[in-house]
């Protein structure tokens, strides 16, 4: 709880520092808070799957990476754009020309200008993530989710893997016992973080808690899981 809340007082923090520094660039400052919201969800989606494209060994990830920046790069500018053109319609309504040529304002013609803010704003969350994990170790958090209707909190460390069966999931941890869970196995793999790698389709396994046992195989308690093909990279590179 106490990390979740540091985070979105940084996203807060994030949204003013980006308004403060739009209002001395001539901006409103409820539009500068318009914007810096568009900053930072595209900079928590570059963060986000940059991350995940990291953890996957794999020839084609500088290039995936590439592709990420470009997107997220693309989506924040066509946001902005779409922003601002809402803004100048609101203020000069029905002259379309004088819309049109003031979209083209200094902080859209500047890629450099988004791209440093973006890139400014998903490392410094990043560091905060990794400072936050390092001063709050693994042992110490405490995951809550919902199990046949019931509100179930358990250590993170305590979770041995997560498999995904149809509809559901099944979380299983050291003292044997499971839950049932209807979040997605991707979504889980998001909650848990890097202390979690995904070795199947169907199975998300603890790190800390994994042995190898082939190639195409690990150990995860008194469990040999699958690794499929997609993953066999990322298991050598994490669990060996």
């Amino acid at each position: 709880m106490k990390k979740k809340l540091i985070i979105v007082t940084y996203w807060i923090a994030a949204i003013l520092a980006t308004a403060f520094l739009l209002v001395s660039l001539d901006y409103e400052l409820w539009k500068g808070i318009m914007i810096g919201m568009i900053f930072l969800l595209c900079s928590i989606a570059l963060g986000f799957f940059l991350t995940k494209n990291n953890r996957e060994a794999s020839p084609a990830r500088a290039r995936n990476s590439i592709f990420i920046i470009l997107g997220v790069f693309s989506m924040a500018l066509f946001l902005i754009i779409v922003l601002h053109t809402v803004f100048l319609y609101m203020d000069q309504p029905g002259d379309d020309y004088t819309v049109f040529k003031d979209i083209l304002s200094p902080l859209l013609i500047n890629p450099v200008f988004i791209a440093l803010i973006l890139s400014v704003l998903a490392y410094g969350e990043y560091r905060l993530q990794k400072y936050l994990d390092a001063k709050l170790p693994q042992g110490t958090q405490k995951i809550t989710f919902t199990s046949d209707y019931n509100k179930i909190t358990v250590l993170k460390s305590d979770i041995l893997y997560i498999e995904s069966r149809d509809k559901e999931v099944r979380i299983i941890t050291k003292d044997g016992k499971e839950y049932r869970n209807r979040t997605g196995i991707s979504q889980w793999e998001n909650i848990l973080g890097e202390q979690f790698l995904r070795i199947h389709r169907a199975f998300l396994v603890n790190i800390a808690e994994t042995r190898p046992c082939s190639p195409e195989t690990v150990i995860t308690g008194d469990k040999e899981l699958p690794v499929s093909r997609k993953y066999k990279e990322s298991k050598k590179k994490f669990i060996g």
